[in-house]
């Protein structure tokens, strides 16, 4: 059975690679294989997003905003849609400050401290390590 670090590492691979688009097909031993390859389908961001906790660090007088897990980052919860927040906002402890989307599992990621939004770090769609700086505030 997979843990989470074989699946991490997979994904560091993945990520340091310079694949565009990875497909991958699962299937039990003896199982039939399919007459035709799958048709592409769009997966669905649940409105229901599961929160980690995001790693806070303190950094001359602020503190950063750290990603909670590897994966793609996304500042809005759809692709028109505003971002969670801008440089200037007051965040809370609560704040949604993006989306950190894991093998098309969609994580939501709370600020974890209330403060003002100094800097961005990271831009809409990139991929992130655990541990990353992915905003830096000053405190409330």
């Amino acid at each position: 059975m997979p843990t989470r670090a074989d699946v991490d590492g997979i994904l560091k691979l993945i990520g340091a690679s310079g694949f565009q688009e990875l497909k991958l097909e699962l299937r039990k031993a003896g199982s039939p294989r399919p007459a035709a390859p799958p048709e592409a389908t769009t997966v669905a961001v649940p409105t229901g997003l599961a929160p980690v906790a995001a790693t806070l660090v303190a950094s001359g007088g602020g503190s950063e905003v750290s990603a909670p897990l590897l994966g793609a980052f996304y500042r809005a919860p759809r692709p028109v849609a505003d971002p969670f927040v801008q440089v200037c906002d007051s965040v809370t402890a609560d704040t949604v400050i993006g989306i950190i989307e894991v093998m098309k599992l969609m994580n939501s990621v709370p600020a974890g401290i209330a403060g003002t939004v100094t800097e961005i770090v990271v831009e809409n769609g990139q991929l992130v390590e655990h541990g990353q700086t992915l905003l830096r505030s000053r405190p409330a």
